[in-house]
C-alpha cells in the first residue's frame, strides 16, 4: 500500500492496454464555481442557534479587539499591527473548529486566530510589540509561533501533522496564510509534501485582495487560488470569508476529512481587510474609497446581525452583552498593555538549539560582562 492509494485513478488511452495511471481525477477536487454562503440561504436554517449566536459574539468581541490593538499602536505600546478588521469571520472561525491536541500555524495578521484560540491578549501580541519572538508557549498551547516571512510556516505545519501521525497521534495542523503568501515557494512545497504524503494539514488562505499594496490580477491568473489545489492532488474549496458560518462549516469538513485520514484541503476565504497593511501602510495610494465602501456593505458583522435578527436569533439582550464582552477584553488589553515590560536579555540565547553551541555560549558571556560593566559606571 502506498499514500496514494487513497486516489481514484483514471484510465490514460495510449498508456498501456488496461492499465490506469496514477493520477487523480480532477473533477471531484475543483472548487465550486460559486463561493460557499450560508448566510441567507436555506443552509443557515440548519446551523446549530447556539453555533451561530457564539459565532456572532465572536465577531463583535475581535472587532473590538482589532480597534484596541490598533489604539495601542497609535499611542506607541506596540510597535507594529496588523490589523484583521474585516477578516474577524475568518480569525473566529478557525479557534471554533480546532480540537485541544490540534496545531494552528497562524501568520503575522493572525493575531485574533490566537486569541479565539485561547491565548492572552497580551502574549499574543507580544512579537507585534518588540519585546520577544514569542510570546506564548508554543507546545502549552498547540499555537506555532506567529510567522512574519511569508508562507515559511506552511512546511512547518505539515513536517509535525504528519510526525503526529506516525506517532499514532490524531492531530490536524491548520494554516493560515494570506493571498501573498500562495505566491511563495513555501506554499507550493507545503502543498506538495502535504498531499503526497497524505498529511493531515488544512491550508486557509484568506484572500483580501491585496498582497500589501499588489492586487491579486497581479499575482495569479487561476480562476481561483484554490483552483492551485487541483494541481497538488487536493480538494480546493471556495468560501465567502465573510460568511462566519460558512467559513465555520468549511473549515470543520476539511479538519474532520483530515482527521479521519482523508488528507490535506485549501480553502480560499474570499475577505477584504477593511484597514491599511499595517499601521505603516498608506492603503490610499493603491485602492480607491468605493471600493472600500462596497466591502463594508459585505462586513461580517453587518452580515451575522442582519441574518440573525431576521430569523429571530438575535435581540438586544444578546447583542448587548456581546458588547459588554467586547468592552472588558479592550478594558483588559489597555490595563495589561500599560504597565512596563519587566525583559530579561538573556532569554534571547534561549530556545535557539536544545544544547547551546560554543557561539551562543560566547555572545551571552560577552553580553553578561557589558551588563556588568555598565552597573560599575
Amino acid at each position: 500500500m502506498t499514500v496514494l492509494d487513497h486516489r481514484p485513478t483514471v484510465p490514460v488511452p495510449g498508456w498501456l492496454p488496461g492499465a490506469t495511471s496514477p493520477r487523480t481525477d480532477p473533477a471531484p477536487l475543483l472548487p465550486d464555481e460559486v463561493p460557499l454562503r450560508v448566510l441567507g440561504t436555506p443552509a443557515q436554517d440548519k446551523c446549530d442557534p447556539a453555533l451561530l449566536l457564539d459565532l456572532y459574539r465572536r465577531l463583535v468581541v475581535g472587532r473590538r479587539y482589532n480597534q484596541q490593538a490598533t489604539t495601542l499602536t497609535k499611542q506607541g505600546r506596540l510597535a507594529v499591527y496588523p490589523s484583521s478588521t474585516g477578516q474577524e469571520a475568518c480569525q473566529v472561525a478557525v479557534g471554533t473548529v480546532l480540537a485541544e491536541q490540534d496545531w494552528l500555524f497562524p501568520s503575522y495578521r493572525d493575531t485574533l486566530a490566537v486569541v479565539s484560540r485561547g491565548v492572552d491578549p497580551l502574549q499574543a501580541l507580544t512579537l507585534l510589540r518588540g519585546n520577544a519572538h514569542t510570546g506564548y508557549d508554543p507546545l502549552a498551547t498547540r499555537t506555532a509561533p506567529l510567522c512574519t516571512p511569508l508562507a515559511t510556516q506552511a512546511p512547518h505545519a505539515v513536517g509535525l501533522a504528519h510526525a503526529a501521525r506516525l506517532r499514532g497521534e490524531r492531530v490536524v495542523a491548520l494554516a493560515m496564510l494570506g493571498d501573498g503568501g500562495t505566491s511563495e515557494g513555501d506554499f507550493h512545497e507545503a502543498l506538495n509534501f502535504a498531499a503526497v504524503l497524505n498529511a493531515p494539514v488544512v491550508f486557509l488562505v484568506q484572500n483580501n485582495g491585496y498582497a500589501i499594496s499588489v492586487p491579486l490580477t497581479r499575482q495569479s491568473a487561476a480562476p481561483s487560488l484554490a483552483h492551485k489545489a487541483v494541481g497538488y492532488g487536493m480538494p480546493g474549496r471556495l468560501v465567502d470569508g465573510n460568511d462566519a458560518p460558512a467559513v465555520h462549516a468549511a473549515l470543520t469538513e476539511a479538519v474532520d476529512r483530515a482527521r479521519a485520514g482523508g488528507g490535506p484541503t485549501l480553502i480560499e476565504a474570499l475577505t477584504y481587510r477593511l484597514d491599511a497593511h499595517t499601521n505603516a501602510d498608506d492603503a490610499t495610494r493603491y485602492r480607491v474609497e468605493d471600493e472600500v465602501a462596497a466591502w463594508r456593505e459585505h462586513d461580517p458583522i453587518t452580515l451575522m446581525e442582519r441574518h440573525l435578527r431576521a430569523a429571530g436569533l438575535l435581540d438586544d439582550a444578546f447583542a448587548a452583552r456581546a458588547g459588554e464582552q467586547a468592552e472588558a477584553l479592550a478594558a483588559t488589553m489597555r490595563a495589561e498593555f500599560h504597565a512596563e515590560p519587566q525583559l530579561d536579555p538573556f532569554t534571547l540565547f534561549e530556545h535557539v538549539y536544545a544544547e547551546p553551541t560554543p557561539q551562543l555560549r560566547e555572545q551571552a558571556q560577552q553580553l553578561a560582562a557589558e551588563l556588568a560593566a555598565e552597573a560599575d559606571r
